[in-house]
């Protein structure tokens, strides 16, 4: 569900919002019980978490915690990218050792070394557009975007400028092999349900 472009809500003209000032008012607004909030190059977005994506993040999280030790691997954690108001709550985010928050208690995205997320139909458009595009700006090693109506995961390596040079697609029930990457690892897919 769209909200609205931030650009139509009542300000003065001189004021310019912060992430953080959009975020402070989203707290207050009455956010439903089980959608995720986030803001995609100004547009505020709420998409409802469904058990089918639950179940992939849980799957992807059980995974990464063979290689990363508790507290680097986030779910649904704000971050802040670049460009025009892109603050992103993640499906998944692995942390390389060097991760540190900054003094507003935010993780640096330098750190980041794989971020996963998890289609749904009312976001889709941001996960294989404008989000792929600030996570390769943002020069994120590894994205993967699991699409439960497809039965695909498609992996994207080798971010340069605002696109991923490198795009595997693997169907549910293969593996997904991550080990030359810096995940370091092969990602079991055949428990990952469907819509």
């Amino acid at each position: 569900m769209t909200i609205a472009p931030i650009d139509r809500i009542e300000m003065t003209e001189r004021e310019v919002p912060s992430l953080d000032d959009l975020f402070e008012r989203l707290e207050r607004m009455p956010v439903p019980e089980g959608y995720k909030t986030e803001i995609v190059e100004g547009t505020v977005f709420m998409s409802p978490q469904r058990d089918t994506h639950w179940e992939i993040v849980l799957g992807i999280v059980e995974q990464l915690r063979t290689r990363y030790p508790k507290g680097r691997v986030k779910s649904d954690v704000r971050f802040d990218f670049p460009g025009n108001l892109n603050g992103f709550a993640p499906d998944v985010v692995a942390l390389g050792e060097d991760a540190r928050q900054n003094e507003r208690g935010q993780w640096d995205i330098e750190a980041i070394e794989f971020i996963a997320e998890v289609v749904s139909q009312s976001t889709a458009a941001n996960d294989y557009g404008a989000k792929k595009r600030v996570y390769a700006t943002a020069r994120v090693p590894v994205l993967l975007v699991v699409d439960p109506c497809a039965g695909e995961c498609h992996l994207f390596t080798q971010p340069e400028k605002d696109d991923y040079q490198s795009h595997l697609t693997v169907a549910f029930g293969r593996p997904l092999d991550l080990s030359a990457t810096a995940v370091g690892l092969e990602l079991e897919t055949g428990d990952f349900p469907r819509d």
